[in-house]
């Protein structure tokens, strides 16, 4: 395919994606308030706000989240609503994706573009919403280091941004077992290799944790660097499973690239050689015999 081409097909393709993260958060402007409440309320909960910031249930003062400026409240819809576009248009934009990559693959590989949209979307949201629930602890741990009687403001853009980071970091990152699988599948790859990477891709893990998680606490790092751990290893097992899968269809899997393969039936054996006939005299133009082969020949 010509360049044009694939700048044609990129082009189109972020499009389609870019739409469908629009559609969703243009229908999310209209539940804003629901939203940030819900973004709001774990939190809240977790530092002892049952009733609200700066109103907790034994009398004492707890964080509170302010807005700042006259704009402050249309830049934070935008935030949420984006945030929940770009969640819930996974699908969308994930298989937009996968159809950018699919005419390099072979044809025996496109078939398992449903599968890979299917698992990529479950653990994006799945990155997300594990990132919901561990932020009311992170915040609870980050907030008790307040001196005692002081009061602690939480700017609701500076809280959504962290919201929204770790969301698309979460999700991102959860992204990782299914581009090792589709590297194994597509053959550059193999199980043996990537379980000899281990120790590598942990502490490679662990630093992307480090430097990813906006709120920087232990924490947070450990709760994006564990599951991504044990999404890698799973990710080596079904790596595994296909390497073995295709070394059974694979008559020729013990041979080397330079090894002659055994032939499948024994060669008939030669006979004894027989001698070549005698070649047939022609007659010259009297009718007499002439030795040899005629002119043809």
């Amino acid at each position: 395919m010509p360049l044009a081409e694939h700048l044609r097909e990129l082009r189109n393709r972020l499009m389609k994606a870019v739409l469908a993260i629009l559609a969703v958060t243009i229908v999310a402007m209209f539940y804003y308030k629901q939203i940030a409440d819900f973004l709001t309320e774990p939190v809240r909960d977790a530092v002892g706000c049952t009733k609200g910031f700066g109103e907790a249930e034994d009398g004492e003062t707890c964080a509170e989240i302010t807005i700042s400026g006259l704009v402050a409240p249309f830049t934070i819809m935008l935030k949420v609503a984006l945030t929940v576009g770009v969640v819930l248009a996974s699908p969308v934009w994930l298989y937009q994706l996968w159809a950018f990559l699919a005419p390099g693959l072979h044809r025996h590989e496109k078939k398992y573009a449903r599968g890979f949209v299917a698992a990529g979307a479950p653990l994006f949201i799945g990155g997300a919403y594990l990132a919901y629930i561990i932020l009311p602890t992170a915040a609870k741990a980050l907030l008790d280091f307040s001196p005692d009687g002081t009061g602690n403001l939480i700017p609701l853009d500076d809280f959504l941004d962290i919201v929204t980071r770790l969301v698309i970091v979460f999700g991102l990152a959860f992204e990782l077992p299914l581009l090792l699988v589709m590297l194994n599948f597509g053959g550059i790859v193999k199980g043996r290799q990537l379980l000899g990477w281990w120790r590598v891709m942990v502490v490679a893990i662990a630093l992307f944790s480090a430097i990813a998680t906006p709120t920087g606490d232990p924490l947070t790092m450990g709760a994006l660097a564990v599951p991504i751990v044990m999404l890698y290893f799973a990710a080596v097992g079904v790596c595994f499973f296909n390497d073995r899968r295709r070394a059974r269809a694979n008559p020729y899997k013990d041979l080397d690239d330079d090894e002659a393969s055994d032939l499948d039936h024994a060669p008939e054996p030669v006979g004894p050689p027989t001698s070549a006939p005698e070649p047939s005299a022609v007659s010259d133009e009297d009718g007499g015999p002439r030795g040899g082969y005629d002119d043809a020949t």
